[in-house]
């Protein structure tokens, strides 16, 4: 369990206050001249010796990613967009932060700028996030009036302007060049890649987009060492995480706790436990309703660790740490059914494979959810989500195709029961009501 000392979001409940005087009491701000001074090489070596990967769910080594960017520029301006586009359904731990926390976010993007030669930072906040919006532009006004922001930031000799971009509520926005794309006033469609952001990112220009709580967790390594973040969790899968708890627990919850923590111990200690006890967990999705679901059992929920390397263990995948938790009373097919209809309907379009094939998922799906399907098309189901798998441009294909997927992997024989009640059932109907005989 996470010691309090070691946590970073430390109002992440808001029951302090989340303005410059509260956060400084809290330790931000703490002398970030002093941060700077490490130099560009300094910070992002740091990053990456606390092995913090992406908070926003592929788990992307973050000091890697900003070693992308060119070091010298070419006249062309460097620009940092955090990604507060929170849309995943279970995820809801930026907007705490955001709510909460915002100068965690705001001094964040100005270590992260200045490590990468950017001047300027945008934010895209999620289109439905009304009241983050107003706290995170509130700390950034703050900022700029304690002159953290502006015209020789902080007193580090380096210029930072901090902007704030709402959405307009499109999942797809999420996806960091559809992201780019909807932040240059166009349609919000992902990109092909290469020219990857790095090179070629917003308005032409190197760009490096992160996380909400990427971002926000730099300062505390800047001033903690990397070290001590490095100590917390697993190799390969450091510092803590904001694990959001939902779906059929005692207490649904966020919390910040370490990487690696057994799934139980997780949902037992922060979340009150599984509604009627641990032996009524039927699955859990451990990352975003993108991720494979994985089962109650000894190989299943009972031995998972959450983190990159646990999840991938049980063929599923960290993502954002979003616990969807089911037990015994869900119907599995059916939930796994109104997830599919969700990126149904949130697919850009662009790709054939995804504009065509949710939509074909989704209705077998429902078909399948009911019993009016043939257990040949399971196979077949299985079969298109592999055609859609890594045939986008994007990985929207990919993570509407990992759900279903898991039911599929893991609860066939529930699909090829309700198909087996239905045949029985349209066949004792059919044995009661013969077909009337045409009168001689």
């Amino acid at each position: 369990m996470l010691a309090d000392k070691d946590r970073i979001f430390r109002n992440l409940y808001g029951v302090r206050d989340p303005g410059l005087k509260g956060a400084r009491a809290r330790g931000a701000w703490d002398d970030t001249k002093a941060i700077l001074a490490k130099g560009r090489d300094g910070i992002v070596n740091e990053v990456k010796a606390s092995g913090l990967r992406g908070r926003g769910g592929a788990g992307f080594p973050t000091g890697l990613k900003w070693s992308f960017m060119p070091k010298q520029s070419d006249g062309r301006p460097h620009y940092l967009v955090v990604n507060a586009d929170e849309s995943e359904p279970g995820t809801c731990k930026d907007r705490e932060i955001m709510r909460n926390d915002p100068h965690l976010l705001v001094e964040g993007c100005l270590i992260a700028g200045f490590a990468m030669g950017a001047n300027a930072g945008y934010i895209y906040v999620r289109g439905e996030f009304i009241r983050e919006r107003e706290a995170l532009q509130a700390a950034i006004d703050e900022a700029y009036d304690a002159k953290l922001l502006g015209k020789n930031a902080a007193g580090s000799g380096w210029d930072f302007d901090l902007y704030v971009h709402h959405g307009a509520g499109a999942y797809i926005c999420g996806e960091e060049t559809a992201l780019l794309e909807s932040l240059e006033g166009k349609k919000g469609q992902p990109r092909l890649k290469p020219p990857f952001p790095a090179n070629v990112g917003l308005y032409g220009c190197p760009t490096t987009v992160n996380n909400v709580e990427s971002i926000a967790a730099v300062p505390e390594i800047m001033r903690r060492g990397a070290a001590w973040f490095a100590a917390i969790g697993r190799p390969n899968n450091t510092g803590t995480k904001l694990f959001c708890i939902s779906g059929h627990v005692e207490k649904p919850c966020n919390v910040e706790e370490a990487m690696g923590i057994p799934l139980r111990e997780l949902v037992e200690k922060h979340a009150g436990g599984v509604r009627g006890g641990w032996d009524n967990l039927l699955a859990v999705i451990p990352g975003g309703s993108s991720m494979p679901l994985i089962p109650a059992g000894a190989t299943g929920c009972d031995d998972l660790l959450m983190d990159f390397d646990g999840c991938a263990k049980h063929k599923s995948a960290l993502g954002t740490a979003a616990v969807i938790v089911m037990d015994k009373s869900t119907d599995i097919v059916r939930a796994m059914t109104r997830i599919s209809y969700f990126y149904k309907h949130e697919s850009c379009g662009q790709c054939t494979p995804c504009r065509e094939g949710m939509g074909w998922m989704w209705r077998v799906l429902t078909r399948m959810s009911e019993g009016r399907a043939q257990k040949k098309e399971i196979d077949m189901l299985f079969e298109v989500t592999k055609q859609i798998e890594g045939h986008t441009i994007c990985a929207f294909g990919d993570g509407a195709a990992w759900p279903v997927q898991g039911l599929l992997r893991h609860f066939r024989p529930e699909i090829e029961r309700r198909i087996d009640e239905y045949t029985a059932r349209s066949s004792s109907l059919d044995a009661r009501d013969p077909v009337p005989q045409a009168a001689e």
